[in-house]
């Protein structure tokens, strides 16, 4: 804060700074002094230059008021005279700063150090014609300071410390700023604590807090408040202040024992609980904040059957580890212990902590379900046998009513059945090993009468036994025109469906002229040509049968047809032509039987299309040149009069008008059941009506429809005449039609084919 009145009242600091500021200029004076003592004559040749101005550095005091321009000093040159005058420039020159013709120097503003504390200015001496005289010289201007200035807080602090810190520890360093020159007591600062005194100390010249002792406890007190004040002139009572707050936080360390709330915990545990779920919690009292909160649990005696976990705000979780069993044990007691990591001691809370607590577990019993004597059972079973006692299966009530257990197999299809008192399987039906090698199933044990019930996984392993032929696996078997005696024209070898390791043996069932077969020993077998000269010319085809045993107990065989091609092959024994030979295979009892379906399927779909067939009926209009029907038109809802042309088709018509004939379709009439009178009478019309109606009552193959339209009973044998709109015609008509221009527009395009205008005689608003 600018002090507008220093200037009026001299105080103490003042005089100081002005005695200081004489003793300068008199140390200066007496340096030019010295500077005009001649050189010593200690060197003929070296001489110092006289200077011809005359002046040291000019002091100005800042906030000096300028109510009228007042004198700073003097500019001097030994060339100065009645001739010449003096001209200065540079920082604020000839605006704040005025030279007069006798180089007085006047300054004419305020000035203020903190804004600019040195002015930089040259200046020459001109004569009359403003020729230099002397050389231009380069002088400063220097504002002096005054305390105008309080100190400043640039900022806001915030510190934090750990509790029990040793004394002397550093909190933080607290700083304010002073504008006045720093080099003076103006702007030196000290400072010193208004509040907070009691626990801290400041350093007065840096401003540095520390603990003053070591009894900070963050649970007795987590923060304090430091008002810090920043004074200059060292502190004087004549200096400027400023303060400031300094909020210091006590930060936490572990240096508290967890304690338990209470001394013994009774828990009701269900016997069926499972093993891995939370028992309940057990509450600690911990004054540390949360992360320095660190107990260890410890169960005395150790449990197999419970164990200690900590939750996530570090309180003791009482978890089951195993089973419980009401049956075979109710209750369980024990203690808990609980100690702290890493505290720092001795603790605030060392006397008395409850750190140990009884836990009472009282077991509830509860209706459980059946349990079996095993997780899984597996068995096995023979296959192609009935067997009455595969094994047993059994669960029992593991409360004190132990209830009786009835089983069941729930799948219904199920090649095995169960006894439901005693849990004995039996098989329903004969296994097939090659069908289904492994039966799984589940088998449910429920308490009587309506009890409670689990479930058992069974597993049936079906041995294998010699029951399935083997089969001659069928290759490209060929022989060659140029083949010699002795050569192997193929090797055969054989399959079984059997699990058994086979041991397969070949041979021929009947004696071949021409071919032997040759057992290798490793379930295969060479076919060997007897002799050569085969032609493709020769007719007759060659097959042998070959019979295969696999060697099991009981042993297996089957024979199979093989049919041999001759063909002409090239030195490498690969045919380029071929006679094919005639297959000889035999169809087994499956095949036939799925042949003779899908005949007799056949059989039947082709029948039921034949009846079907006779029961249609073709409906066919035969059209005469004097009698034209138009067709039978069902709507689904009401049409659009005579514009409407999608009902029906009149170019029929039209074509018979003009030509007078229309082919005629073969086949019987649509009416031709129904017989014209030669005269109509009163009921005909009626009688037709029905006979109409009864035949569509009895026609399977007919639509249903709601109406029934007919255009039969018409023609010139007709006292109504005809139907068709051919032969009627607008100009013969003796009707007025005008009544059509009333129905409004959509009827205004028939009123104009009838030759009515609309526009005559209309009362019609459209």
């Amino acid at each position: 804060m600018m002090r507008q009145s220093a200037w009026r009242q001299i105080t103490a600091p003042e005089l100081w700074m002005g005695l200081f500021a004489l003793a300068l200029i008199l140390s200066l004076t007496m340096a030019e002094h010295m500077d005009q003592r001649p050189a010593l004559q200690t060197s003929p040749v070296l001489h110092r230059h006289k200077r011809e101005w005359l002046w040291n550095n000019l002091y100005v005091e800042e906030e000096r008021p300028t109510y009228f321009q007042y004198y700073l000093g003097k500019l001097k040159s030994t060339k100065s005279g009645d001739r010449t005058h003096y001209v200065i420039e540079g920082d604020g020159a000839n605006t704040i700063f005025k030279v007069d013709k006798k180089g007085d120097i006047f300054v004419t503003e305020r000035l203020d150090r903190e804004v600019k504390s040195k002015y930089h200015l040259r200046a020459r001496l001109l004569d009359t014609s403003n020729n230099l005289v002397e050389k231009e010289e380069a002088f400063v201007i220097l504002v002096t300071d005054i305390n105008d200035n309080d100190p400043v807080f640039t900022k806001s602090f915030n510190a934090s410390i750990k509790e029990r810190s040793k004394r002397g520890t550093k909190v933080i360093e607290v700083t304010a700023t002073d504008a006045d020159d720093p080099t003076t007591a103006n702007g030196e600062l000290d400072y010193k604590l208004l509040e907070g005194g009691d626990f801290f100390n400041i350093d007065s010249t840096t401003g540095i807090i520390t603990t003053k002792y070591e009894n900070l406890d963050r649970e007795t007190q987590s923060s304090y408040v430091v008002v810090v004040q920043a004074q200059d002139l060292r502190g004087l009572k004549q200096g400027g202040t400023a303060t400031t707050s300094v909020t210091i936080a006590v930060s936490d360390i572990n240096d508290n024992i967890a304690t338990f709330t209470k001394s013994s915990y009774v828990f009701s545990v269900k016997e069926d609980m499972k093993r891995g779920q939370r028992i309940d919690t057990m509450v600690l009292e911990d004054r540390d904040e949360i992360q320095n909160k660190d107990p260890i649990f410890n169960i005395a005696p150790p449990s197999d059957i419970f164990e200690m976990e900590r939750s996530q705000i570090k309180d003791g979780i009482l978890m089951l580890k195993q089973g419980l069993d009401y049956e075979t044990k109710s209750s369980y007691t024990f203690f808990v212990h609980v100690k702290e990591n890493r505290l720092q001691s001795p603790a605030d809370n060392k006397d008395n902590p409850l750190i140990k607590a009884q836990v009472t577990i009282q077991v509830l019993d509860v209706d459980e379900q059946p349990e079996f004597s095993k997780s899984i059972y597996n068995f096995n079973v023979i296959e192609e046998m009935m067997v009455n006692n595969i094994g047993v299966v059994s669960a029992r009530d593991p409360d004190q009513a132990n209830k009786a257990i009835r089983y069941s197999i729930e799948d219904k299809d199920s090649h095995i059945g169960i006894n439901p008192i005693t849990g004995q399987l039996f098989t329903v039906r004969k296994l097939d090993r090659e069908l289904v090698a492994n039966h799984m199933f589940q088998v449910k044990a429920k308490e009587e009468p309506n009890g409670l019930e689990s479930f058992v996984n069974v597993n049936i392993l079906v041995i294998d036994i010699n029951d399935n032929k083997p089969e001659l696996v069928i290759e490209e078997i060929f022989v060659c025109e140029n083949d010699m005696a002795g050569t192997v024209i193929g090797t055969i070898s054989a399959t079984d469906k059997d699990d058994n390791l086979p041991a397969f043996s070949f041979t021929l069932v009947k004696p071949n002229a021409n071919f032997s077969v040759i057992d290798n020993n490793d379930n295969t077998s060479n076919i060997v040509l007897k002799h050569g000269g085969f032609s493709l010319k020769d007719s007759r085809d060659y097959v042998i049968e070959i019979g295969i045993s696999d060697g099991g107990r009981p042993p297996m065989s089957s024979i199979t047809s093989l049919p041999i091609k001759v063909c002409r092959c090239d030195n490498k024994r690969i045919h380029t032509q071929c006679k094919a030979a005639q297959l000889k295979m035999g169809v087994s009892v499956h095949a036939l039987i799925v042949i003779l379906l899908c005949i007799l399927t056949i059989l039947v779909i082709v029948i039921l299309i034949a009846m079907r067939n006779r029961h249609q009926k073709d409906a066919l209009v035969t059209l005469g040149k004097s009698e034209v029907h138009e067709q039978l038109v069902t709507y689904d809802e009401e049409g659009g009069g005579e514009m409407d042309t999608n009902g029906y088709d009149v170019s029929i018509l039209t074509s018979a008008r003009n030509d007078g004939s229309m082919s005629m379709m073969q086949g019987p009439s649509l009416y031709a059941m129904v017989k014209k009178p030669p005269t109509a009478c009163k009921g005909d019309m009626a009688v037709m009506i029905e006979v109409k109606k009864d035949d569509a009552d009895h026609d399977r193959d007919g639509i249903p429809y709601d109406t029934l339209h007919i255009y039969g009973y018409e023609g010139p044998e007709s006292l109504a005449g005809s139907l068709s709109s051919l032969d009627s015609s607008s100009t013969g008509s003796n009707l007025d039609y005008d009544f059509l221009n009333d129905w409004g527009p959509r009827f205004k395009t028939l009123a104009e084919l009838y030759g009515v205008d609309g526009s005559e005689g209309s009362d019609s608003q459209y």
